[in-house]
């Protein structure tokens, strides 16, 4: 696969294309991140309150169960998102949907902030708050591939890994801003101010959303690579209409999925971790919300030195040996993981969750730049995003409910611990095949 990236256009110098590559890396970066704000507040929510003030009903299982299938919901439109973004992304450019996504984003989650309860507008209010969770998933959805490409086609050669996973820093920065937020809250109002408003507050901060997507349309340039293919396809085709939607079909859909199965126990396992382990270590074994939310807090700070760390070495030895080693450590560690959550001591809940993260940013540091090294330019969007999202609808979006269902019908955390390794193996299986595939490209001596 090409680690490379394509050279600068229209650069006037070094100085002046070093400039843009850290304008450009950095925009993608607080794009992502105040995306993925945005996105995991809801998860937290749902955890802790959405289940009482939107489905209430006479079991707390059922309302937690209910508030999880609406995070679920989320997952099920990212590949919308991606889908749409892909297509006009490859043939109109990544900025402007990354700046589309954007607004959505910041749109929707201010509305769920404002959204009466039950208890006010009846049924009406869980039928909005699903919406609102669906707008969500499909700006996520979106947003993913164009801050990805926004990074990755800018990176200088040799270091499309490094730059892609400053993207992926998004997620531990939304994480540890998120239950920040949330820490504050819960410290500064009462039980009964925090389930009556202060909830609310960490989902007004999505209005920051719409600041950075304004900055990206009037300060960011669209990427070379994409101006290059634009270029290319423009000169092929003349004037035809084309579809990578229809492309990645037709010839690529065996990687897609591929791409899809590799990182599924990777979502599956972060969701699981940060929102899964919340409401089970809160509601299940009776440990202190803000304790749990603390170590949250300080695992996900860790995962901003391990991610890069990790994408910068796949620059060097190569992606899929890294992802493969990221992979088989979260299956490897499934079960003792569960062991040490059970104990109810925070020290080993500390402990079993940071060995996990640590996995889990080894497969995601240099995921962003393999996913893109497995599609050409004019369908990267595209295929890059629907392998991501089909992984998050099947891995993430699931994963809290499935581990609510399944402690619920087995009465063990080991069967959750299953889940994880199933999860695992499918990974390995889809690593492989990629890795063969990508043998058979290599110049053969």
């Amino acid at each position: 696969m090409d680690t490379a990236a394509s050279p600068l256009v229209g650069t006037p110098d070094s100085a002046s294309a070093d400039r843009n590559r850290r304008k450009v890396a950095t925009a993608a970066a607080l794009a992502s991140a105040v995306e993925w704000y945005d996105y995991f507040v809801f998860g937290i929510a749902a955890a802790l309150v959405l289940g009482d003030l939107y489905f209430p009903s006479g079991s707390s299982s059922a309302g937690v169960l209910a508030a999880f299938a609406t995070f679920a919901v989320g997952f099920l439109a990212r590949p919308v998102g991606g889908v749409i973004a892909g297509q006009f992304g490859d043939k109109h450019g990544r900025k402007p949907m990354l700046v589309i996504a954007l607004t959505l984003m910041g749109l929707a989650t201010t509305g769920i902030g404002l959204l009466p309860t039950y208890e006010t507008i009846g049924i009406a209010a869980p039928i909005l708050l699903v919406f609102l969770r669906v707008l969500q998933g499909i700006a996520v959805g979106a947003q993913w591939g164009g801050a990805m490409l926004m990074a990755t086609e800018y990176a200088p050669e040799g270091k499309r890994g490094l730059y892609g996973s400053l993207v992926q820093l998004g997620v531990p920065i939304g994480v540890v801003t998120a239950n920040t937020v949330f820490l504050v809250v819960g410290a500064t109002t009462s039980e009964s101010a925090f389930a009556s408003w202060g909830w609310r507050v960490p989902f007004f901060v999505g209005i920051l959303v719409l600041v950075l997507a304004w900055y990206i349309h009037t300060h960011v340039e669209e990427t070379p690579e994409f101006r290059e293919a634009e270029r290319a396809l423009a000169a092929q085709e003349k004037g035809e209409s084309r579809s990578p939607l229809r492309t990645i079909l037709r010839k690529h859909l065996g990687t897609v999925f591929l791409a899809g199965g590799s990182f599924a126990v990777n979502t599956a396992t972060f969701y699981i971790i940060i929102t899964g382990v919340l409401d089970y270590a809160t509601r299940e074994l009776d440990m202190k919300r803000s304790a749990v939310l603390t170590v949250s807090l300080c695992i996900s700070l860790t995962q901003l030195v391990l991610i890069p760390a990790s994408a910068a070495l796949s620059d060097r030895i190569g992606r899929l040996r890294i992802y493969a080693l990221g992979a088989a450590g979260l299956g490897l560690w499934a079960i003792p993981m569960f062991l040490l959550i059970d104990t109810k001591s925070l020290l080993w809940l500390a402990v079993g969750t940071f060995v996990t993260s640590c996995f889990l940013s080894i497969m995601y540091g240099p995921q962003a730049a393999l996913f893109a090294e497995l599609f050409t330019a004019e369908m990267r969007y595209t295929g890059a995003s629907l392998g991501y999202q089909i992984a998050a609808v099947f891995g993430g979006g699931l994963a809290p409910f499935m581990m609510v269902l399944l402690l619920e019908t087995t009465g063990t955390s080991m069967a959750v611990s299953a889940y994880i390794i199933g999860l695992a193996v499918i990974a390995l299986l889809s690593i492989r095949i990629l890795a063969k595939r990508a043998a058979a490209r290599e110049p053969q001596p």
